[in-house]
């Protein structure tokens, strides 16, 4: 495997980008560097057991529904990063990632129980989406694909990997559906 790909038109003569297929496994490493610990000590104080559907089912449907499109969102996502970019799959995929990260941001506005009942730090990722998700979109309409790419690949990881990192921090509910 090769730890560089060819370069386009678009990047310049003798630019070399780092191979594409490197950054999923990366940023799993980096999810469970991030989540090891919260498991490990859930591990020992014998708290590992079967998911509570139940509490997530009891959720408002507000959360429900920005957590089906923040996995629909994820799903996507990695699908996009992984295949051949230009295509028709591309294209069509990518206005369904757009939709589902519309759901997602649009609905976290409404999801305020971090910090009683005001948004808190987190919504400033959905701020950040919201601006950046059609500005990637004309970005990509305008074919300035390293804008597009830069800007895609900067909400998934931090609209998704990280945003959904801090979901497990004990006490939020998908700790509580998994761990508690």
């Amino acid at each position: 495997m090769s730890l560089v790909s060819q370069t386009s038109a678009h990047e310049g003569p003798g630019r070399i980008q780092p191979n594409r297929r490197l950054a999923l496994p990366i940023a799993g490493i980096g999810l469970a560097v991030v989540l090891v610990p919260f498991l490990l000590r859930a591990a020992s104080l014998g708290r590992l057991r079967a998911p509570d559907w139940a509490l997530l089912a009891a959720q408002p449907r507000v959360i429900q529904l920005h957590l089906g499109a923040a996995v629909a969102a994820l799903v996507i996502g990695a699908m996009l990063m992984l295949m051949r970019k230009g295509l028709t799959f591309h294209r069509t995929a990518g206005w369904l990632w757009v939709g589902a990260m519309s759901i997602v941001a649009g609905s976290s506005i409404f999801i305020t129980g971090v910090n009683g009942d005001r948004w808190s730090f987190i919504h400033l990722i959905t701020g950040w989406t919201l601006i950046a998700l059609p500005l990637a979109v004309i970005a990509a309409r305008r074919h300035d694909l390293k804008r597009h790419r830069r800007a895609m690949m900067g909400m998934f990881y931090g609209g998704l990997i990280i945003a959904g990192a801090l979901t497990f921090i004990p006490g939020r509910t998908l700790w509580n559906v998994f761990f508690a």
